[in-house]
């Protein structure tokens, strides 16, 4: 790997800063100081910038507890960016793996590892998510068993052209559902209760295929996977 590219990658730097570095003599490699950003180097190598080692960052695979009014999006809008809540080096390279809405809360992965990701959000997976719904009218009696049979079978939603994939449908209490689906259309589960003439005024994700949000995160906290918990998927 060059030697301004190596910077770029285990820094803050931009490779015109790191350019800037290495023209001010703050770049030794093994030692050495070391201005020419085109020199390669290797796992042998041992780089320092103003004398602090460097080191590539790996592969990260996230799971954060989104609290409302956070955004899954790359760009900066209204509100903030799940990633801005994760401190860890080069976070801008975190991307959502699949995506919550704004006011939805829950389990949220963040990865930059392109192909995990696939693999959790592959269609031909059918990874199942869990969520927890509270409802603006009750449920209950003829109507909730209506309502379970209804996204067993798949809801048709306004614009698309092909029902929902089946649904798993638990009535918690009048006002609490626990939905479980195997695909990830915009605003699904939200759209799904609207079908059946409901309003969702909370929702939170519990889990992603067998991987469950973390008890101990608070709405906010994150923490890297288990090397178990990444072969999940």
């Amino acid at each position: 790997m060059r030697l301004d590219r190596f910077l770029s990658e285990s820094t803050e730097l931009t490779r015109g800063l790191a350019k800037r570095a290495l023209s001010r003599g703050e770049v030794a490699v093994n030692g050495e100081p070391e201005k020419k950003g085109a020199r390669h180097v290797g796992d042998e190598d041992r780089v320092t910038w103003n004398g602090v080692p460097l080191a590539l960052v790996g592969v990260r695979h996230i799971m954060l507890h989104k609290p409302a009014g956070v955004e899954c999006t790359a760009r900066r809008g209204l509100y903030p960016r799940a990633v801005d809540l994760i401190e860890v080096p080069k976070a801008e390279r975190l991307q959502p793996v699949g995506r919550l809405d704004v006011e939805t809360t829950g389990l949220l992965l963040l990865t930059d590892d392109g192909q995990w990701s696939h693999r959790v959000t592959s269609p031909k997976r059918a990874c199942a998510k869990v969520y927890r719904a509270t409802l603006a009218r009750p449920l209950a009696g003829e109507e909730a068993a209506r309502a379970v049979a209804a996204f067993a079978e798949g809801v048709w939603l306004e614009g698309e052209e092909a029902a929902t994939r089946p649904a798993e449908l638990e009535l918690l209490d009048a006002h609490r559902a626990r939905l479980s689906i195997s695909e990830g259309r915009y605003h699904q589960v939200r759209r799904m209760f609207a079908a059946i003439g409901n309003h969702v005024e909370a929702l939170h994700r519990e889990s992603v295929g067998a991987l469950r949000l973390d008890p101990t995160l608070a709405p906010g906290e994150w923490r890297e996977l288990t090397e178990r918990e990444v072969a999940l998927f």
